[in-house]
């Protein structure tokens, strides 16, 4: 089954009725996914006239096909973020992420959405034993400077975290929660289309230019006037909107899941079934599926690979961590994109006259919801852009949305992996 997502096989994706396009919308938003589902449910809760256009179906890109973790935090360490932009701003930065946590949670429960959500617990594991110390440190930075309470984990306390002997230690996050990435997506598209937003698959957007009155959305099937633009796209930027192409980097990144283990084995492995990652650059990410499948991703190839060949790398990285699963069955391999702006922040705004949410690198599960629904305020007139440290989203040189230059970044850092 090698090239098919467990999420998607689990929660088939519901096929939506092939609505008419509207001559006419109030806000035309690029982009069924997370940002994209959350804008429309909160602007349709206010009144407005919402039209969602998808490529593909629902959540099709990364809010379907990622790991299923929801955490804190961004891809810069608290203490290098407090650097690019001040104590004062990380501290507030840090606090929208347990707030965009929290509206996660709330919205699950508010629209009744079945996605497996779990208080499990998140493990950042040392890769090596220098990394040990570097997780004592950013431990004792969340609890001094922004009140937060982790755990740090000596490599003799692993074995009731971890059946491997691969990690020096770790960094316990008891707040870190999980769920299953295609159940909520289905969810949230269900809720916004209850709140009254019009959603639209199989709708690619090939033009948008500016209109009397706003801005007229060319697809496929036709051409929108909307009054307003939301670019909810990330790692699945269009041509169309090519200014946002040359600010984000797309890059894969692979999973594989196994058959279902034996429970012994899956208890003796993972006995608290944590969402888990470790501290090199080119990471591995895991997890047991509710269904009790090791699910094990990482960036596997840094240009396009097959999904028989990224699930091999994959599962000799898999092997490395748990030999136990040697003779394991591999049955599902797929992969997606994560959207990487060149500071590694989220940017969330307005350009050239169309709102923009997007460059999550790898954590957009509760930030996606939460800037997907404050842009959606911010478009009705309800509410501020949120604060993301108030750089500029800067264009890439040389870059036109093709990563050209990834396979040179993917050597860097295996060297640095190496050296580490």
């Amino acid at each position: 089954m090698l090239d098919r997502c467990l999420w998607t096989k689990n929660a088939p994706p519901t096929r939506l009725p092939a609505y008419p396009l509207p001559a006419s919308t109030d806000v035309a938003i690029i982009g069924g996914g997370y940002t994209g589902l959350a804008a429309a449910r909160e602007l349709a809760r206010r009144g407005a006239d919402v039209t969602v256009m998808e490529r593909h179906h629902l959540g099709w890109g990364a809010s379907s096909r990622n790991g299923g973790f929801v955490l804190q935090g961004y891809k810069p360490e608290m203490e290098e973020l407090a650097r690019m932009v001040g104590a004062t701003r990380a501290r507030h930065m840090f606090q929208l992420t347990l707030d965009a946590m929290h509206l996660l949670e709330r919205l699950i429960s508010e629209e009744g959405i079945d996605c497996d959500f779990s208080h499990c617990g998140a493990l950042t594991l040392a890769a090596k034993p220098g990394h040990l110390s570097a997780l004592e440190h950013s431990g004792r930075f969340l609890r001094d400077q922004l009140g937060y309470e982790t755990q740090l984990l000596a490599r003799k306390d692993m074995g009731r975290e971890i059946g491997s002997a691969r990690y020096h230690g770790a960094l316990l996050d008891p707040g870190g929660c999980s769920l299953q990435p295609a159940k909520y997506v289905a969810g949230l598209g269900q809720a916004a289309a209850r709140s009254g937003a019009r959603l639209l698959e199989n709708t690619d957007v090939v033009s948008i230019k500016k209109a009397s009155g706003g801005f007229e959305v060319g697809t496929e099937r036709g051409a929108v006037r909307a009054r307003e633009v939301l670019a909810a796209t990330n790692g699945y930027t269009p041509p169309a909107l090519g200014a946002f192409r040359r600010r984000v980097i797309p890059i894969g990144s692979y999973i594989i899941a196994t058959e279902p283990l034996a429970p012994e084995v899956a208890g003796r492995l993972m006995p608290r079934q944590r969402v888990m990652s470790d501290t090199k650059n080119l990471l591995y990410y895991f997890r047991l599926s509710p269904d009790k499948r090791m699910v094990f991703g990482g960036r596997a190839s840094f240009t396009p690979a097959s999904p028989r060949r990224s699930a091999g790398i994959l599962r000799a990285g898999m092997r490395e961590v748990f030999p136990e699963l040697d003779g394991v069955k591999i049955e599902y391999a797929w992969s997606g994109k994560v959207a990487y702006p060149v500071d590694h922040l989220p940017h969330a705004g307005r350009l050239g006259g169309v709102h923009y949410s997007m460059g999550y690198c790898g954590h957009g599960v509760a930030l996606a919801t939460y800037l997907g629904t404050r842009m959606g305020q911010v478009i009705a007139g309800a509410g501020e852009l949120p604060d993301l440290g108030g750089k500029r989203f800067k264009a890439i040189p040389l870059f036109n949305g093709f990563p050209w230059f990834l396979p040179l970044v993917g050597g860097y850092y295996r060297i640095r992996d190496w050296l580490s």
